[in-house]
């Protein structure tokens, strides 16, 4: 199970939201890729970045941030928020990044993802499932799209997708711990789902209690929060998961 430090960009700058409220953000560095710098150093083999800008509107304004992530590291990025086309993921991989999340697009407009599955390999496509009380949210979780995220993810999975981020709003940035049983649930469901974790790890041991109640069937867990603000260390979260791993 990888531990995917997690750098949200508002604006040219890594800042956490407070349950995807934009009214509510703390603003961590003005220099992301200084950060992304330190998380390599410390064993990260993939990172998480979100466009906050694009998420919510559809239109980047962080393009000078990402190239200057992708300028000062050498691991993988997967980027997700306001990727809604073909040309946009075109754009994406002409700056290097690895991994494409497809959230509000793939509730909207399906075809894209049959498109982007056969355009790119599957393992660089994946879906971001944002839920709050059994329903998908889109537009930066600020709509409520009225479907199930249960039907929605079984659409998914027929389509071919096998790389899903789930992220629990409820818990997200909230240091209350993940919700542990909705990725057990989804684990059952879709057996061999490349699972990632997303909202309320705060700890190491949220981490260790997700790798086992999974069986280390989680393919990762997202983290960004806690590491920020001391509650997790990264370094040691990895070499722990890691020497679990290898124990099984």
């Amino acid at each position: 199970m990888l531990v995917l430090p997690a750098i949200d960009l508002l604006d040219n700058q890594a800042v956490r939201l407070l349950q995807g409220d934009y009214s509510q953000k703390t603003v961590y560095s003005s220099e992301p890729e200084k950060m992304i710098q330190v998380f390599e150093e410390q064993g990260a083999t993939l990172i998480h970045i979100v466009d906050l800008n694009a998420a919510k509107t559809g239109k980047s304004e962080n393009e000078n941030a990402i190239r200057k992530i992708k300028d000062n590291c050498s691991v993988e990025l997967e980027l997700g928020g306001g990727i809604r086309s073909l040309e946009n993921m075109k754009f994406y991989d002409g700056l290097g990044v690895s991994r494409f999340i497809l959230g509000t697009v793939a509730v909207e407009n399906p075809f894209i993802v049959e498109k982007a599955l056969n355009t790119y390999s599957p393992d660089r496509i994946v879906i971001g499932v944002d839920a709050k009380d059994g329903f998908v949210r889109t537009k930066g979780w600020e709509t409520n799209s009225g479907i199930k995220y249960i039907d929605f993810l079984k659409k998914m999975y027929d389509m071919g997708v096998r790389h899903v981020i789930f992220t629990d709003i409820s818990k997200d940035g909230m240091m209350a711990g993940p919700n542990t049983q909705v990725y057990l649930e989804l684990l059952s469901l879709f057996p061999d789902l490349q699972l990632v974790a997303s909202g309320g790890v705060s700890s190491i041991d949220d981490l260790v209690n997700l790798y086992d109640a999974s069986q280390g069937k989680l393919f990762g867990a997202i983290t960004g929060k806690a590491i920020y603000e001391g509650k997790l260390d990264l370094k040691e979260s990895i070499r722990i998961l890691s020497k679990k791993r290898n124990e099984n």
